[in-house]
């Protein structure tokens, strides 16, 4: 891999990840159109992964640290809230315990990762109208476990991890800025937990450019954030649903592309 692919699949991934166009899905049809193979380059994506958690951590820095004073003071409310988020992780822990083959699988399947953007164009198309009525200031105990099990389906390539969580958190009625801080938080406990999971491969030798993944990782924290930015203010003027028409542009242009590539 060279360092200017690095530098591409970086600013891919940073985008996509918080943009609710699935980083996933997309670097599953990069990694096709670059022709790389599927053990480093789920690596190296794991590890542009990670960069992205810089992103949240930098962007909702105030949040987080309010937080993790509340839990050091013993604050109700600040444990409350981290129970809601090891309630939401259950659920992805389980899948991706019990269905790691199927999912790898997956992975390795573009027209899986084309017609999962469909699908998730279809879910943001649904807040045209959720977005109006949501107004709870945080999820409650069962709707973290729902934003949980949408976390969960959203492991598979193509199907929006932030999109999925946030149209699931509004339809249940909770805020939009409290759904997308939610979302993201638990982003980053999924975010690091994939990480973790990919570290026997990298024990195992698998060869990786260092420099390469330098440039990635630094691409993918920048563009991240920048991302972050733009969703959050997409949030607040209502125009989340947009993403729908970029969603099925993508997913049936590369389905038609497969299907006349045979």
């Amino acid at each position: 891999m060279s360092t200017a692919e690095a530098l591409w699949l970086g600013i891919l991934q940073g985008v996509t990840e918080f943009l609710p166009v699935s980083s996933s899905g997309h670097l599953v049809l990069a990694r096709e159109w670059l022709g790389r193979g599927e053990a480093s380059g789920l690596v190296f994506e794991v590890l542009l992964h990670v960069a992205t958690v810089l992103a949240i951590v930098v962007f909702f820095r105030r949040r987080i640290a309010e937080l993790l004073r509340g839990l050091l003071a013993g604050r109700p409310d600040a444990w409350r809230y981290a129970a809601k988020l090891v309630v939401a992780t259950l659920p992805a822990v389980v899948v991706g315990g019990f269905f790691r083959h199927a999912i790898e699988e997956a992975f390795a399947s573009p027209t899986f990762a084309a017609a999962g953007l469909i699908v998730t164009g279809c879910l943001l198309f649904t807040t045209r109208t959720s977005l109006a009525r949501a107004q709870q200031p945080e999820p409650d105990f069962r709707a973290a476990l729902l934003i949980g099990i949408a976390q969960a389906f959203a492991i598979l390539p193509g199907i929006s991890r932030s999109g999925t969580t946030v149209v699931v958190a509004l339809a249940l009625g909770v805020a939009p800025m409290a759904a997308a801080e939610f979302s993201f938080l638990l982003g980053v406990i999924a975010i690091s937990g994939a990480a973790v999971l990919v570290l026997p491969d990298l024990a195992a030798g698998v060869a990786i450019p260092w420099m390469a993944l330098a440039v990635g990782f630094a691409a993918a924290a920048f563009a991240g954030l920048v991302a972050l930015r733009s969703f959050v203010w997409l949030l607040e003027r209502r125009a989340f649903y947009a993403f729908a028409y970029y969603d099925w542009a993508v997913g049936g242009g590369c389905l038609l592309f497969f299907a006349l590539r045979g």
